[in-house]
């Protein structure tokens, strides 16, 4: 169990502690301590403790079972163990970017409860009170499972500011991208579609008859001009809502005859008519189509953009987190590993719990703790 304290009361042995009972009176015994929690790393007034790396630990695992499902156990194991080595680092990473955020003044608390609805959505819960219970029917605490969306929110908030800046991306470099690389823009004929989608299962023909003229009436509006992938993520009940209704890239022969017959047809930014299918009615937009052959440059220069952006996006991340770790107090327990320590970073000694001494002006980086020696 995690118990949330003031940072004053934390100890820089690597462990919280709490006494058994409160307070104590005159000629009285001290009350004795129990541990409940053990902190294994801390970021200036942040713990990470050992509950959160086993977390994490167990999230990676099933991550990893769920992105290599063909894998023999072998695989698996391979690939855990690659990526487990820089556990500790992602989660002290997550927290010094979120300290970040908060530094620059950035709130996610809209996006939160936006988040939070989404998923309601998708698991087609009536509430954010069955959602609620839901999650706490997972094993999960409520306040944790927001904590975790509110963090991984302004991470991606402070590394899309940090980078924009950081990452430029030149129109030579472009076309020298798209002049080695032409079998990857060499294509068959393909649709990028996108899909408002409304579902029909365990209906009565009344209410089918219904959600049939709620989609007419979600054509009528898109034809009138409004946003296809805002009334998306409003309307549609699909997996794909989150995403503006993204439904990615066919080309033929993946689609059934009569989506393909419904989609092939139309030019770029055209709309199908309502379509039922088994399980609802759905209206399809073409987002973009590809001839066959060599797409022009004109036609892929986002995609081209967007991987010269993930390709240096990674080494620039890292710079920009060492120069964080420069401006902050990072301390791990000994036994635990962070591959991204710098030289002559600070451990965790083993010391009695003492008051988090005043910090200077203007400076993240917290004194170091003083050891009995000194």
């Amino acid at each position: 169990m995690k118990i949330r304290m003031l940072p004053s009361l934390l100890s820089l042995a690597g462990l919280v502690v709490l006494p058994l009972a409160s307070g104590s009176t005159r000629g009285q015994a001290k009350p004795k301590s129990v541990i409940v929690e053990e902190i294994i790393a801390r970021v200036n007034n942040s713990i990470i403790t050992l509950s959160d790396f086993q977390k994490a630990d167990n999230q990676l695992r099933e991550e990893i079972q769920h992105e290599c499902q063909g894998c023999t156990a072998d695989k698996m194991e391979e690939k855990y163990r690659d990526r487990q080595k820089d556990l500790l680092r992602d989660l002290i990473d997550q927290q010094l970017l979120v300290q970040r955020a908060k530094d620059q003044g950035v709130s996610v608390e809209t996006d939160v409860i936006k988040r939070l609805d989404e998923v309601r959505k998708q698991n087609n819960l009536q509430s954010l009170d069955d959602l609620e219970k839901a999650v706490e029917g997972e094993g999960m605490s409520w306040e944790d499972y927001k904590a975790q969306i509110r963090n991984s929110l302004l991470t991606q908030e402070v590394i899309a500011k940090e980078m924009r800046g950081r990452i430029i991306i030149g129109d030579d470099e472009i076309k020298k991208f798209y002049e080695e690389h032409p079998k990857e823009f060499t294509r068959a004929e393909q649709v990028v579609l996108g899909e408002i989608f409304l579902s029909t299962t365990d209906k009565t023909p009344e209410e089918t008859a219904v959600i049939e003229h709620k989609a007419e009436d979600y054509l009528n509006r898109l034809k009138r001009g409004e946003e296809f992938s805002e009334m998306a993520k409003r309307y549609s009940e699909g997996s794909t809502a989150k995403e503006g209704g993204g439904l990615g890239t066919f080309e033929r022969g993946q689609l059934s005859k009569q989506l393909e017959d419904a989609t092939f047809s139309l030019n770029k930014g055209g709309l199908t008519d309502v379509i039922q299918t088994k399980t609802g009615y759905e209206i399809l937009k073409v987002v973009d189509r590809f001839q066959a052959g060599l797409q022009p440059l004109d036609k892929v220069r986002r995609e081209i953009e967007n991987e010269i952006y993930m390709k240096k996006m990674q080494p620039t991340l890292r710079e920009y987190l060492a120069q964080l770790r420069e401006e902050s107090y990072v301390t791990v327990k000994p036994g635990f590993s962070d591959s991204a320590a710098m030289a002559g970073a600070s451990i965790i000694q083993e010391v009695s719990p003492t008051p988090d001494a005043p910090q200077k002006s203007g400076k993240r980086k917290l004194p170091k703790p003083k050891t009995g020696g000194e």
